[in-house]
């Protein structure tokens, strides 16, 4: 069976009843495929980013089920802090910053565009931001169509997008989860819409609350569809649900070690050629449960973050901040060659 998985993953022929038949083969069969399919794919190299991650507030309207930033301390930034911020992580070499936060009535174009703009106008680094809820809610605000409003984000300095979001793409799923967000069928149009107008985008599955694999892999098929019309996903990142301090937390303990090290591999699988870089994010995962998923399938550890306030605050205990030395060495320990990126996936020379 795993022969044939292979050559079909490498084909692009990879159908939902062969996924579903991984979740339950062999553990071992299974990692050592996608181990393999990596290597033909990516080969030996294990990437990742120099980056700052920036919350800018923990104030949201949306009201996810498993949120656990939302009023966690009560706090906005502003613009001076957010710049003070981005020195910081210029200063030491950083060549991203991702700029998140929560969904506010004021938060529309122009409050986007403006940040941005000065941003740009201080610092030459690329900008990683705007999940399509964010997006969605902007254009809801200032009463503008997507596209209008994703021309601004570009304009104004907004280079690639966050794929977040997402959680699953399912929308029985979603109406537990997040029934406020965007539906599937939005954030499809989007992504999509982002696509189009040249905006690169990350794609993630939020896994381990109270979906199923069925849906799991739906979700995962999904990307692998827009992937083929657009070719604008650089990655995908796999975020294991963290239940501490949020509703969700009561109903579901969170995803297993082992279906951590199956959703990378199952991921690898189906994703095949199309998005060939799976990113293991140690700030959700640990750095050891990292290394192990770079052995089932991932070829990308994420950023050194530097800070990580959403993760912390749903019970994250891996740390904030991952120097470019430690990445190295987590790579080198599992047998694999260090690389680091910008956020398109391009080496960065030092």
């Amino acid at each position: 069976m795993m022969e044939n998985i292979y050559q079909n993953s490498l084909d692009g022929h990879i159908t939902r009843e062969d996924a579903k038949k991984l979740v339950k083969s062999n553990h071992f069969q299974l990692f050592d495929t996608a181990d393999k399919l990596r290597q033909e794919i990516v080969g030996e190299e294990v990437t990742f980013v120099f980056n700052r991650n920036i919350d800018i507030t923990d104030h949201c309207m949306i009201k996810c089920s498993f949120c656990s930033f939302r009023d966690h301390i009560g706090y906005e930034m502003t613009t001076e802090e957010i710049l003070e911020s981005i020195e910081e992580a210029v200063d030491v070499g950083a060549s991203e910053i991702c700029l998140f936060g929560g969904v506010m009535p004021y938060m529309d174009v122009d409050f986007y565009c403006d940040l941005f703009s000065t941003i740009k106008d201080h610092f030459k680094i690329h900008l990683h931001s705007m999940s399509p809820v964010e997006v969605y809610h902007a254009a809801s605000n200032s009463q503008m169509s997507i596209e209008d409003s994703l021309s601004c984000f570009k304009d104004a300095g907004l280079d690639t997008m966050t794929g977040a979001s997402a959680e699953i793409l399912v929308d029985s799923v979603r109406e537990k989860l997040c029934p406020n967000k965007v539906s599937t069928s939005q954030w499809v149009d989007i992504i999509r819409k982002a696509h189009e107008l040249n905006i690169p985008t990350t794609s993630t599955i939020m896994y381990g609350s109270i979906e199923t694999w069925e849906d799991r892999i739906e979700h995962l098929f999904i990307l692998r569809d827009i992937q083929r019309m657009t070719k604008g996903f650089t990655e995908l990142v796999p975020m294991t649900f963290l239940g501490k301090n949020n509703k969700m937390g009561l109903k579901s303990d969170g995803a297993s070690g082992l279906d951590d090290l199956k959703l990378h591999a199952i991921a690898r699988i189906i994703l095949g050629r199309d998005i060939p870089n799976i990113q293991a994010s140690w700030i959700k995962i640990g750095t050891r449960m990292a290394q192990m998923a770079l052995c089932c399938g991932a070829n990308d550890l994420g950023g050194t973050m530097m800070e990580d306030k959403i993760s912390i605050a749903a019970g994250s205990s891996h740390g904030e901040f991952l120097s470019p030395d430690k990445m190295h060495n987590i790579i080198r320990a599992v047998g694999r060659v260090p690389v680091e990126r910008n956020t398109i996936y391009e080496p960065v020379l030092r």
